[in-house]
C-alpha cells in the first residue's frame, strides 16, 4: 500500500478526528488484528455475530497508528494518548469510501468478474494471461465481497499495470456497492445459475443482480458475457452505450473456438481466429467448462495487445485457487478436490471431469448444496439425473438434501447397490474405508458449509 496521510483518510470517509496521535502517516489498512502490522489504520467492522471494536486494545498493542470508531460504539471505547482516533458514522461504509479513494490513485485498467459459477477460475485465468506481459493485481482467494474487495484494493502498488477483480454477491445491490468502489473498464459475466437463489428469488433477479456490474460502464468500455447462457444471450447490444462481446463455444458468438480438444487430466485446448489467423491455446484446467474461462481470458489478452505467444506464456504460469478441481494422487488413488463450494451447474461440470479421468472405478462423493430455497429438491435431483449416465461406479451422498441426488440417480439407472446415502462426513469416510481400492478416482464436492475437505484430508493422509 502507498503510505497515506491520516488527516486525508479521515476526510475521505467524512470522519472526525477526536484524538490526534503521534503519527501522521499510515503504512497499511487492516480489519483483522491477527494479521495487522505496526503503523496500520485499524477499521473495526460490525457483523451479525461480531464487533471489531472489542479488538481495539489488541490493535493498539500491535502498533496501530490510527483507529476508526463507529459513532454508536463510542461509549465502549477508551481513548489512548498517542493514537489517532477517528469517529465515523459507519465503519463498513468508511472502508468502502477509503477503498474508492485509494483506487482512484491508480490510472490503470480495472477488470471486474461476476457470475453464478466460475468467477474465481475466470479471474485467475484472466490474471494469468495478462501476467504474460503485465504486472497484475488481483483478489487473493475469494476476497470478493464488501470487505474482501476493499482489502484487496489496498494491496495495489505503483508497479501494478492492471487489476483483475472478482465480485461476488448473495443479495441484490451487493455488486452495485462493489462497482461504486471500483468502476471497472471491462466487466465479465460468466453465467446465470441458481447459486444463492434462496436470497434472489429467481433467475431473473440473479440476472439483474449480476448486471449491476455494468452500471458505471461508459462509452469505450466492454461487457463480456457468456453467449451460450440462456439468460445472457438475450442481452441487446444495441441498447448499450458500452460494447457488448459475446463469447462461448457456439459459432453465433462474437468470439468462439473453431476447434476444441479435451485431454482429460491434461487439460484442454482450443483454437480461435485472431485477425483471420488461427491460434491454438492450451489450458491446464480440467473440464471443457473451463474453456469458457479461457476464451474470456484470451479475448482480454488480445484486447490489451498481447501476442498469442505471450498469452500462452500467461496460461502456462496460471495456478488454480485451492479446492477447485485439484487432482492429487495417494496410494494409486486419484483424489479430485472440488470442495470449495457447489451449485447444480458446478457439480455437473465436476461429474463430467470425473467421467474423463482414467481410473478402474469412479466414485462421486456429493454433499448438500445450500441457499437454493424452493429450487433445492429439483436442483439436487437434476444432478442425480446428470450423474446416472456419466460412468460413475459408486455414489455416496452426504446430507439430507443430497439424498435427492441418490434417489434420482437410482431412478435413472444407477444400481441401488452402488449408492450410499449418509448424513455426515464421518459416515462417508467409514464407507470409503470399506470400499476404496487402488486405481479408484474419487470426486469430493459439496457446499462450503458441508466442510467436505475433511474427506479429502482422510484420503490424502493415506486412506
Amino acid at each position: 500500500m502507498i503510505k497515506q496521510n491520516i488527516a486525508t483518510i479521515a476526510g475521505v470517509c467524512n470522519g472526525i478526528i477526536i484524538n490526534k496521535g503521534n503519527m501522521e502517516i499510515i503504512d497499511e489498512i487492516s480489519t483483522d488484528t491477527r494479521t495487522m502490522n505496526r503503523g496500520s489504520l485499524f477499521i473495526p467492522l460490525i457483523g451479525e455475530n461480531f464487533d471489531g471494536h472489542i479488538f481495539i486494545k489488541d490493535a493498539i498493542k500491535k502498533g496501530a497508528s490510527a483507529i476508526l470508531v463507529q459513532e454508536d460504539r463510542m461509549g465502549n471505547v477508551v481513548i489512548v494518548d498517542g493514537i489517532t482516533f477517528i469517529r465515523v458514522q459507519n465503519t463498513l461504509k468508511a472502508l468502502a469510501q477509503i477503498a474508492h479513494y485509494y483506487k482512484g490513485l491508480f490510472d490503470i485498467p480495472f477488470i471486474g468478474i461476476t457470475g453464478s459459477v466460475g468467477k474465481t477460475t475466470t479471474k485467475d485465468l484472466i490474471a494469468g494471461v495478462l501476467s504474460g506481459k503485465y504486472n497484475v493485481h488481483k483478489n487473493a482467494g475469494n476476497l470478493n465481497n464488501e470487505i474482501g474487495l476493499p482489502i484487496t484494493l489496498f494491496n495495489l502498488e505503483p508497479y501494478h499495470d492492471i487489476s483483475v477483480l472478482e465480485m461476488g454477491a448473495s443479495f441484490c445491490g451487493e455488486i452495485l456497492n462493489l462497482v461504486n468502489i471500483v468502476s471497472p473498464n471491462i466487466a465479465v459475466i460468466t453465467n446465470i445459475g441458481v447459486s444463492h437463489i434462496e436470497h434472489f428469488g429467481s433467475r431473473e433477479n440473479i440476472l439483474k443482480a449480476k448486471m449491476e456490474i455494468t452500471v458505471n460502464l461508459k462509452k469505450g468500455d466492454y461487457l463480456l458475457v457468456n453467449g451460450d447462457d440462456k439468460c445472457l444471450k438475450n442481452i441487446n447490444k444495441e441498447e448499450k452505450s458500452y460494447n457488448v462481446i459475446f463469447y462461448g463455444l457456439s459459432s453465433h458468438n462474437d468470439f468462439y473456438p473453431i476447434d476444441v480438444e479435451d485431454f482429460g487430466e491434461e487439460g484442454s485446448s482450443f483454437t480461435v481466429n485472431i485477425r483471420d489467423k488461427p491460434a491454438k491455446f492450451k489450458i491446464k484446467q480440467l473440464g471443457l467448462h473451463n474453456v469458457y474461462s479461457g476464451l474470456a481470458a484470451v479475448w482480454i489478452g488480445i484486447k490489451y495487445g498481447m501476442s498469442p505467444k505471450e498469452i500462452q506464456e500467461g496460461l502456462n504460469s496460471f495456478e488454480l485457487s485451492e479446492m477447485r478441481l485439484e487432482v492429487t494422487k495417494k496410494n494409486n488413488i486419484k483424489i479430485i478436490d472440488d470442495t470449495y463450494n457447489a451449485s447444480p451447474a458446478s457439480m455437473k461440470a465436476a461429474i463430467n471431469v470425473l467421467k474423463n479421468i482414467k481410473a478402474d472405478r469412479r466414485i462421486a462423493i456429493l454433499g448438500n448444496m445450500f441457499e437454493m430455497g424452493d429450487f433445492a429438491e429439483e436442483g439436487h435431483r437434476s444432478v442425480g439425473r446428470h450423474l446416472a449416465n456419466k460412468e460413475v461406479d459408486l455414489l455416496i451422498t452426504v446430507g439430507e438434501m443430497a439424498c435427492w441426488i441418490a434417489l434420482e440417480a437410482e431412478e435413472n439407472g444407477l444400481k441401488e447397490g452402488n449408492i450410499f446415502s449418509v448424513f455426515t462426513n464421518e459416515d462417508a469416510i467409514n464407507i470409503l474405508k470399506r470400499t476404496i481400492k487402488s486405481g479408484d478416482a474419487i470426486l469430493i464436492k459439496g457446499s462450503r458449509g458441508m466442510a467436505m475437505e475433511k474427506i479429502v484430508r482422510f484420503l490424502q493422509e493415506g486412506s
